[in-house]
């Protein structure tokens, strides 16, 4: 196999397009893209050209004779998915771009958010001829997720933040951070502004595990957590305690996972990251050496990637045990049985099956637990154990399976319980919102009111579009359907043309938000951010503080004022 697809892949499908004999799948085109949890390379058409290569913004892809040791079981994943052949067509699908009428002249578009769905958004705009858009984000610094979601030990995974500074590069495009749409600025004074508002403000709320004991102090969440250690101004100051031996994570999908191995890993190791100080320190006193994942139902409906578990499973500082069983319902064994169930979830079982016995040695160990449901957290000042039930699977008649409490309660002691089941949207100020879905109601990204009618100027994109789902690289797929019919829609004359510019805009809000940063104050930031990592042989140390950020700031725009003045002179006395 001349080329692997590994554990990073972001799912953004450049290298699909980039391949030229269409060996990469799913494409964008193909039903199961939406679902897949990377892309995989046949290893029967790949002609080892290394298109690809350049093509993927993460690094994911490589030559098989350059894979590491903990890279080497995706070369049986990637052979795995096209097992059996399929048939392919011999190139795959270019997507046509609708270009916008230059006679209506430019296209102006805003752009509320700032993290993956927002920049691939903000890509595609500005793919038409003239474009500007505006980047509003309430933080002072952008990237969301891609800068305080992803795991720090998964410096590859941040490698997208490299496509997000090309796409920032280009004419056209500002940033406006520390802008919060709804109460600095409204849809309608950005509408006089742009032809366009595209929302791409994600899904910041989490699910509500509903039992008693879950506001108790050491009882939180996975996305705080991950906030905390990644440096998110917000969640500077989180009271994480890890006094005891064991923390316990409610849910086993990507985030789960992520915050048992930060939980459990060396924190030397973590000494090397962009891990945020403060969480470093606090790791550096942790007393936890076990992390437990509960789960509801078995590993047949495991909702982390097959990636991200041979990724855990891999790690020789780490133990990754079962306790329990896998708890297989009777539907997965049938079909494991007849050689039916879906090769990824086979290989997700097996890995669980195969796993290494524990090796001691003073490891720490991540344990996961099917088919238990947690019922109460215990505690009085403060969490000291997590109360389970275990559940019985049973197998409805549309096959879904449903996770029955049974009478059989154990117990778990822990001073940290954190819930990992899911996120909602938050509604938008100004749009309307679907409750159930947490997802403002839309067209093919086009917001729509409670009648159907059309939301003038107003569009969605990323999980405020279609839920909470999907990777970093389905982001680029999805702006593209929003984008396209804001194009279509500009070109119909159907967006109303702006009645003032990007510099009427920057006064208004200036006179707003004293501390608001640009694309060149972000820069500035971003190069401290690095200098000072560089010092100590890390990527980066974050500044997780908005004020310090401004100063950052302040004084860059004092060295260019000093730089023009000083030209200035020189030109005079020349």
């Amino acid at each position: 196999m001349p080329h692997v697809v590994t554990r990073s892949c972001c799912g953004d499908a450049s290298c699909v397009f980039a391949c030229p004999v269409n060996c990469i799948h799913p494409t964008p085109d193909e039903p199961d893209f939406a679902t897949a949890e990377m892309l995989y390379i046949d290893p029967v058409s790949c002609v080892d050209c290394g298109a690809c290569v350049s093509a993927c913004p993460v690094g994911a892809i490589k030559p098989h004779t350059r894979l590491g040791e903990a890279e080497l079981p995706f070369l049986e994943i990637n052979q795995a998915f096209h097992t059996p052949p399929a048939e392919r067509p011999i190139q795959a699908p270019l997507r046509r771009i609708e270009r916008a009428d230059a006679a209506r002249g430019p296209l102006r578009v805003a752009v509320v958010g700032s993290g993956p769905a927002a920049l691939y958004a903000a890509d595609e705009v500005l793919k038409q001829p003239g474009a500007e858009v505006t980047v509003l984000e309430r933080l002072p610094t952008p990237h969301g997720l891609a800068r305080a979601g992803v795991a720090p030990d998964h410096p590859d995974t941040r490698r997208v933040v490299d496509l997000f500074r090309t796409i920032e590069r280009q004419r056209g495009f500002s940033y406006a951070l520390g802008v919060e749409v709804g109460s600095d600025v409204t849809h309608s004074e950005l509408l006089e502004h742009h032809h366009a508002v595209v929302y791409a403000t994600g899904a910041s709320l989490d699910r509500r595990l509903g039992i008693e004991g879950e506001d108790l102090p050491g009882s939180g969440t996975a996305t705080a957590l991950v906030a905390w250690y990644n440096g998110h101004p917000d969640h500077v100051d989180l009271d994480v305690p890890l006094g005891s031996r064991r923390a316990v994570v409610v849910g086993n999908g990507n985030v789960a996972l992520d915050v048992a191995r930060i939980l459990a890993t060396d924190p030397e190791r973590l000494a090397r990251t962009d891990i945020a100080d403060h969480a470093l320190a606090a790791l550096r006193d942790s007393e936890v050496r076990e992390v437990v994942l509960v789960a509801r139902r078995g590993a047949g409906q495991a909702a982390y990637t097959l990636p991200e578990l041979t990724g855990l499973v891999m790690r020789e500082d780490l133990d990754v045990v079962v306790e329990g069983g896998l708890r297989l319902d009777a539907e997965t064994v049938r079909r494991r049985a007849a050689g039916t169930l879906d090769p990824m979830l086979e290989r997700k079982i097996r890995t669980l099956e195969e796993l290494p016995a524990p090796r001691g040695g003073g490891r720490r160990r991540i344990v996961l637990r099917f088919g238990v449901s947690p019922v109460r957290v215990l505690g009085e000042g403060g969490v000291t154990g997590l109360e389970l039930v275990e559940n019985d699977l049973v197998v409805a008649d549309d096959q879904t399976v449903r996770a029955v409490p049974t009478d059989r309660v154990t117990t778990l002691d822990t001073g940290l319980v954190l819930r990992s089941v899911g996120y909602r949207g938050r509604a938008v100020p100004g749009l309307p919102f679907e409750p159930i879905g947490a997802t403002v109601p839309h067209d093919a990204g086009r917001v729509r009111d409670e009648s159907g009618g059309r939301v003038p100027g107003a569009y969605v994109a990323g999980w405020i579009k279609r839920g909470p789902s999907g990777y970093i690289g389905t982001n680029k797929s999805d702006a593209e359907e929003t984008v396209a019919g804001l194009v279509a829609d500009f070109n119909a004359g159907l967006l109303a043309t702006p009645r003032r510019g990007r510099r009427d805009l920057v006064r208004l809000l200036r006179s707003r938000v004293p501390a608001l940063l640009d694309r060149e104050d972000w820069r500035a930031v971003d190069a401290y951010e690095r200098a000072w990592g560089a010092e100590s042989g890390r990527p980066r140390r974050k500044v997780v503080d908005a004020g310090t950020m401004v100063e950052i700031a302040r004084a860059r725009r004092a060295a260019t004022r000093r730089r023009t003045r000083l030209g200035s002179s020189a030109m005079i006395s020349g």
